[in-house]
C-alpha cells in the first residue's frame, strides 16, 4: 500500500517543496496550513500532475482540536495511519529580548514548540494504535545550538525541538517510531528574501561552501530520515547549514 506522509505548514516555504518531494518518492501527501487557501490548492493539483494524491486541509498546529480534526480526516482520507509525519509548521518574530510582547512569544511557542508536540503525539497514537512503527522529522533551525539575536521565542522554540527530539525518540522506539530532526541553516526561499534582498550574496560569504541553502537541499536529509535507510537512525539532528554553523568565529579572515 502507498505510504503517507504528513507535512505540517505545507502549503508554502520549505514545506511546500518536502510535500512535492515525497510525491515524487511514491508516497500519498497530507499537509496542513493556516492561511492562503489559494496555495493550498495549487499545490494539491501540482502533486496531482506528478500522479500522486493529496489532501492540504487547513488547521492551526497549536490547537489540540483541529490537530486531532486533521489527522482524522487524513486517515480517514487515506485509509491508513501516516507512515511518516514532518513537523515542519513555523512562524517567527523579530524583536530584542527586552522588547518582545507576550503575545508575540505566545504565538511562536505555540506553533512552533506546542505544535511540534501536538502533532508528534497526534501521528505517533496513530502509528501505535496502527502497530507499523514510522517516522516523524522535526524542522529545526541553526538556532537549536546558537542564540540568533532579536529572534528570542524563535531560538527557544527551536532549540525545544531538538530536546523534545531526543525524548520522542527514546520513548517511541520501542514502537518501532523514529524520531529525527533537521536543522537548516541559511535557506533562501520567499520569505528571507524578503527579510533581504541580499541574503544569498551575504550569508554565502560567510558560509564555508559560499552559497546559501535551498529548499531542495532540506528535502533528501528528510526523505533519508523517512526511508528504511535510516532504519536505525533515531534522536539525532542533522544540520543543513553548508557548515556555516560549526566553525569558529575567527577574527581573522579564512
Amino acid at each position: 500500500m502507498t505510504k503517507l506522509a504528513v507535512v505540517t505548514g505545507g502549503n508554502t516555504g520549505i514545506g511546500r517543496h518536502l510535500a512535492v518531494a515525497f510525491a515524487k518518492a511514491g508516497h500519498a501527501v497530507a499537509f496542513s496550513y493556516k492561511l492562503d487557501e489559494t496555495a493550498s490548492a495549487s499545490l494539491v493539483s501540482e502533486i496531482e500532475a506528478i500522479g500522486a494524491r493529496a489532501l492540504g486541509l487547513e488547521c492551526d498546529a497549536g490547537r489540540s482540536a483541529e490537530v486531532n480534526a486533521f489527522f482524522d480526516a487524513a486517515e480517514r482520507w487515506h485509509g491508513s495511519a501516516p507512515d511518516v509525519l514532518v513537523n515542519n509548521a513555523g512562524i517567527q518574530t523579530w524583536s530584542s529580548l527586552l522588547d518582545l510582547a507576550e503575545e508575540d512569544w505566545d504565538r511562536v511557542i505555540a506553533t512552533n514548540l506546542k505544535g511540534t508536540f501536538l502533532n508528534t503525539q497526534a501521528a505517533a497514537r496513530r502509528m501505535v494504535a496502527a502497530g507499523k512503527g514510522g517516522a516523524i522529522v522535526n524542522i529545526g533551525s541553526g538556532c537549536n545550538k546558537l542564540a540568533f539575536p532579536k529572534l528570542v521565542d524563535y531560538t527557544a522554540s527551536k532549540g525545544g525541538i531538538e530536546q523534545l527530539t531526543k525524548v520522542s525518540a527514546a520513548e517511541l522506539g520501542p514502537h518501532g517510531i523514529r524520531v529525527n530532526c533537521v536543522a537548516p541553516g541559511a535557506i533562501l526561499n520567499e520569505r528571507t528574501l524578503q527579510e533581504a534582498p541580499d541574503y544569498a550574496a551575504s550569508w554565502g560569504r560567510i558560509t564555508p561552501l559560499r552559497r546559501a541553502g535551498t529548499a531542495e537541499d532540506i528535502a533528501g536529509p528528510v526523505l533519508f530520515f523517512a526511508s528504511e535507510a535510516a532504519g536505525f537512525v533515531t534522536g539525532q539532528t542533522l544540520w543543513v547549514d553548508g557548515g556555516v554553523f560549526t566553525q569558529a568565529n575567527w577574527p581573522q579572515d579564512a
